[in-house]
């Protein structure tokens, strides 16, 4: 057996008694619940700290329980059925976006697959349960939650949710690519798709140092994923009044705004757990803290780096504006997708050279050389193009055109607009104002005030 590759051990898991996986999952499904409620009250807090604003501060100490709230108002709220929606799917389209939300959160390992811990008087692990396919399932249960969010724009029988909608899956799909690579460079290093073993394969260093730009990728890919700022195009009230779930109130609504909070901590899981280490302590701590990795304490370090992803996000929010529509298509498709294969080919050179014993520096010097020869090729072509499109650029002054690239963009500094044609009147139109043209009686009438003053 290759030595560079992972050797899973899952024998541990799919020993619990029932009850102790009921216990489990209900600790996972409170989890997610108690995070998205302070994710609420936080974001509202930040964002209102970056805005100089005050931000909740009437319900509960310090405004704490003012995502429950909003919880309760929603339940009560009316809930309105569109008269031309189709009923069944308009009521199933939230739990559809909702459910695949929580079951991702089945695999995330909070603590070592040993026996660490004791939940009344049993032994067992701190992870639900592992799979050696893993992260294929929680790739399954993300794209899986897409269709709640397709079906409530078309069950609406209203033309914006379905453009959000569509444009939601059109996001998903040009996303969920680049996504993948950025997995499979990991899967490629740790030679696993377990969780729990791509955690242990980080022992002596966490991925985001050893694969950097997967982690890039991966965070840019997580933020379009869940439709959060600034890639929040389908459900941005610019164009879309509200997006997909526009013809939504009450309870349904509130399923909506759930499934994206929970998909934030989702996938905040998914970073730490393949890129920061997962449960592992970080490094000054680890140093020194011989215990800080058993017991109980993994679940502090991981709901850590959960809650500092989840600060990424309303960082995020709160200084970013959103972008276009083109714009986020283009970053998609041209720069995401390529860069991550390529980067995915590289990480396999390398992982195969390390299987074959070459010296790490040997390595290093052929990532360097490829990396320069890339660059060189690509600053000869840019070359070659400019002077290309600077030969066809015809003689005379700059003409503003503002379809040029496709999408309709306003003027910058110092441009100005082409002249727009108008037809030509077939006759002069006499303009008429109000209380008459006739200045010699306004005068006369004028003078005759005067005299009579």
């Amino acid at each position: 057996m290759n030595p560079y590759l992972a050797a899973e051990d899952l024998s541990m898991f799919g020993r619990d008694p029932w009850w102790l996986v009921v216990v489990k999952a209900v600790f996972c499904f409170a989890f997610l619940m108690v995070t998205v409620l302070f994710s609420i009250v936080w974001e509202r807090k930040v964002v209102a700290w970056m805005q100089l604003r005050i931000g909740p501060n009437r319900h509960g100490p310090w405004g704490m329980l003012q995502s429950l709230a909003d919880g309760v108002k929603l339940m009560l709220k009316e809930d309105v059925i569109v008269k031309r929606a189709d009923a069944v799917v308009y009521v199933l389209a939230p739990v559809v976006a909702a459910i695949p939300a929580f079951m991702a959160i089945a695999v995330i390992p909070f603590g070592p697959a040993g026996n660490e811990i004791s939940i009344f008087g049993h032994r067992t692990t701190m992870q639900l349960t592992d799979l050696p396919i893993a992260m294929l399932y929680i790739l399954a249960t993300a794209s899986i939650g897409i269709y709640g969010i397709v079906l409530a724009g078309w069950s609406s029988g209203s033309t914006y949710p379905l453009l959000g909608g569509l444009r939601s899956c059109a996001q998903m799909i040009s996303y969920e690519i680049a996504m993948g690579a950025a997995f499979a460079s990991v899967f490629l290093y740790s030679g696993s798709m377990s969780t729990s073993t791509i955690v242990e394969q980080q022992h002596d260093r966490w991925y985001i140092l050893l694969l950097p730009l997967s982690f890039v990728i991966y965070v840019i890919t997580m933020v379009a994923e869940t439709n959060r700022a600034p890639f929040d195009m389908p459900e941005s009230e610019g164009d879309l009044v509200g997006g997909f779930n526009t013809e939504y109130s009450s309870i349904k609504f509130a399923l909506f705004m759930l499934a994206e909070y929970v998909n934030m901590v989702t996938v905040s899981a998914v970073t730490a757990t393949l890129f920061l280490g997962g449960w592992r302590a970080p490094w000054p701590i680890s140093g020194f803290w011989e215990g800080a990795n058993h017991g109980w304490w993994p679940l502090l370090w991981i709901t850590v780096k959960i809650q500092l992803l989840l600060f990424f996000f309303i960082w995020l929010r709160g200084t970013l504006p959103r972008v276009r529509y083109d714009q986020l298509m283009k970053l998609g498709w041209k720069v995401l997708i390529p860069v991550s294969v390529v980067w995915l080919m590289l990480v396999a050179t390398v992982r195969a050279l390390r299987n074959e014993n070459y010296d790490f520096a040997d390595i290093a010097l052929y990532v360097c050389g490829g990396v320069l020869v890339v660059l060189l090729l690509t600053f000869v072509a840019d070359m070659f193009r400019g002077q290309r499109d600077a030969d066809q650029q015809p003689a005379g002054p700059d003409v503003f055109d503002p379809m040029a690239g496709g999408f309709p963009v306003p003027p910058l500094p110092g441009q100005e607009l082409p002249p727009v044609p108008r037809r030509r009147p077939r006759r002069d139109r006499e303009l008429i104002v109000s209380g008459g043209v006739d200045t010699v009686s306004d005068g006369s009438s004028d003078g005759k005030e005067a005299s009579d003053g």
